[in-house]
């Protein structure tokens, strides 16, 4: 499942206080670690494995029609408040069960109706990203940048009593672009903005050596408060949209290739930053 993320990082550019806990505001380098948690509502996602496969809506057929944990991990080596870099990982690992609603084919395993069923969505990655702030003020931020990404990509589908099961691995490099934006409102009050993009039809750009066309949108806003000892806490809302359709060059197992994946998800969660 080739599709080219390209994602913008959490933490964002301010002057450091002088009682922070890590950093001391006379040093070129500092770092700048964050977390955030929430919940993870997933507003669509289809996926057709095979040419034969069942067009499969995971929110009405496969327990996805609940709230899910959202987490990002990050962590910021900012050197002289222009130049970054982040690394990332938010685990994605949806597990659900429900009975077949109809007859199912994924690849060439069949389930008939009534079949009660496990379903796994995993897509981990991890992301090395740097970004070069493109204004001079240090309690603003603009930036735009490069980096690399790895997918790691788990789909399993199985019946309750392990007789039947389908499932598919990917693991590959992915490039990306990002760009983001962060603005005091006052003292202690700030607000910031993340939006990209990605369409990528040519192997290779959507990191995979097959011609599947892979497509993304992954957006938000957040809005935080400067706490003592240089703490941040805030609120962000994030949407995650894309996919990836076509035909893998060297399928496994009988199969032919073919994969179709379209999501459209959205989280609301809570976040601290100690800069």
């Amino acid at each position: 499942m080739a599709m080219l993320f390209f994602m913008i990082s959490s933490v964002f550019a301010r002057d450091v206080p002088a009682d922070s806990f890590l950093n001391h505001s006379d040093r070129p380098w500092r770092i700048e670690p964050s977390w955030e948690i929430g919940s993870l509502a997933v507003l669509g996602n289809r996926i057709q494995l095979g040419q034969a496969g069942t067009d499969f809506d995971y929110v009405a057929d496969g327990g996805q029609d609940n709230l899910f944990t959202y987490q990002r991990f990050e962590i910021n080596f900012r050197k002289n408040e222009r130049h970054s870099f982040l690394f990332l990982y938010p685990p994605l690992d949806l597990r659900t069960t429900e009975e077949a609603s109809t007859d199912l084919q994924f690849d060439v395993v069949e389930f008939p109706l009534g079949t009660p069923m496990e379903y796994r969505y995993g897509f981990d990655f991890t992301r090395a990203t740097y970004i070069y702030d493109v204004i001079e003020d240090s309690n603003r931020e603009i930036s735009f940048g490069v980096g690399l990404q790895i997918r790691n990509a788990t789909l399993d589908f199985r019946s309750a009593d392990g007789l039947l099961a389908d499932s598919n691995r990917d693991i590959g490099p992915v490039p990306l672009l990002c760009s983001r934006g962060y603005f005091p409102i006052d003292q202690q009050r700030w607000w910031a903005y993340d939006i990209s993009g990605a369409y990528a039809p040519i192997k290779y750009l959507n990191g995979d050596v097959s011609d599947v066309v892979g497509a993304l949108l992954d957006t938000s806003i957040r809005s935080g408060f400067h706490f003592s000892r240089g703490v941040d806490v805030f609120l962000n809302l994030r949407y995650v949209g894309g996919g990836a359709e076509g035909t893998e060059a060297n399928p496994i197992d009988g199969k032919d290739g073919f994969v179709a994946n379209w999501v459209h998800f959205l989280a609301f969660s809570i976040g601290t930053t100690v800069y």
